[in-house]
């Protein structure tokens, strides 16, 4: 009887690592069908499904059809996974009610210019501890690795592509998502910085504080960064 236990303890502490790892990669690259999650992780498409299925039921995850242009024949859609915020918590925020309290006493105290120095000390101490690692490179598709890189260290797990003209850097996940819901200023400092750290305006086309999936934001190729990392000429 002890046995069958201790075997019943153990495949149970596999299947929460497993899901676990399924639910990361569902933050880290979603929208993403589970055939692709099956490949990533090297475990059977069926094993994914019954995770994934876990996750949907427990209101962690939500499943979207993929958009028309990238299906081949005539089946049925593929269909997409992505964490909801219930999914996303099990991951940590990095401020809670408490934080949501004091920020509101802070603007009924200070007011509209308290918050945003708030918001602006807390992103200037962000991004000065990998300032000097990011405007060492060279390119703007090198310096959006490595800020996605730097946020991805700072629990933002973080991620840069090319797309058209420019670099696009997907944040899958945003340890001040609920807070920034009710304060924007967040988001709109943590633009700033971005834009003063690579040199050139950018762009933030979704927020998961504003209920999109990601933090996307657009880099033009055509961003300087100043040799001594500090305001763009």
């Amino acid at each position: 009887m002890k046995n069958a236990e201790t075997h019943l303890d153990a495949v149970q502490q596999h299947d929460g690592k497993t899901r676990r790892a399924v639910a990361r990669l569902l933050l880290e690259q979603g929208p993403v069908t589970a055939a692709a999650v099956a490949e990533e992780l090297g475990i059977s498409p069926t094993a994914v499904r019954r995770h994934i299925d876990a996750l949907l039921a427990d209101g962690e995850a939500i499943t979207r059809d993929a958009p028309r242009q990238t299906q081949r024949g005539r089946g049925r859609p593929a269909k997409l996974f992505l964490l909801t915020d219930a999914g996303r918590a099990r991951f940590g925020h990095a401020y809670d009610d408490l934080a949501v309290a004091a920020i509101r006493f802070l603007a009924q105290t200070g007011g509209e210019e308290a918050v945003k120095a708030f918001a602006q000390s807390r992103v200037d101490a962000l991004v000065d501890r990998h300032r000097s690692a990011i405007v060492a490179q060279a390119t703007p598709a090198e310096r959006a690795k490595a800020l996605a890189a730097a946020l991805t260290r700072e629990g933002y797990a973080a991620s840069a592509r090319h797309v058209g003209v420019g670099e696009q850097l997907c944040q899958h996940h945003c340890p001040v998502a609920h807070v920034a819901a009710e304060f924007p200023q967040l988001c709109e400092t943590e633009t700033e910085a971005f834009a003063n750290l690579l040199g050139s305006h950018v762009q933030r086309l979704a927020t998961i504080a504003r209920g999109h999936a990601v933090c996307t934001t657009h880099i033009p190729n055509t961003s300087r960064i100043p040799d001594d990392g500090g305001e763009p000429a």
